[in-house]
């Protein structure tokens, strides 16, 4: 299938509705009905204010994440147009793929 794998980045201490974004990201695609997302920690970063983002050891709130989703076309309409409904800020890179599974369920 084609479609489009995008990623969104942001930080640990970000929230959305009162919860991490990330993890309101991740239940978002799944109340929506999309294929999968996963959320990944980095250990160190920087965004558009051009201050640094790490994972420190006491701390992990400023640490950068990033969810990952692989999308169809219609998908990602879908999901833009809710997260522009819900008013949430956030970078993203969008890119061409084609994906699929391959093998049988066990």
């Amino acid at each position: 299938m084609n479609g489009y794998q995008v990623t969104f980045f942001t930080s640990q201490d970000r929230r959305h509705k009162g919860k991490p974004i990330g993890d309101w990201l991740v239940h978002l695609a799944q109340e929506m009905g999309l294929r999968g997302a996963t959320l990944l920690t980095g250990g160190e970063g920087f965004g558009h204010h051009r201050r640094i983002h790490s994972a420190h050891f006491f701390e992990l709130a400023d640490q950068p994440i990033e969810v990952v989703m692989a999308v169809s076309e219609e998908e990602l309409e879908r999901l833009f147009a809710r997260l522009k409904a819900e008013g949430v800020h956030l970078f993203y890179v969008k890119t061409a793929v084609e994906f699929g599974v391959l093998g049988e369920e066990t």
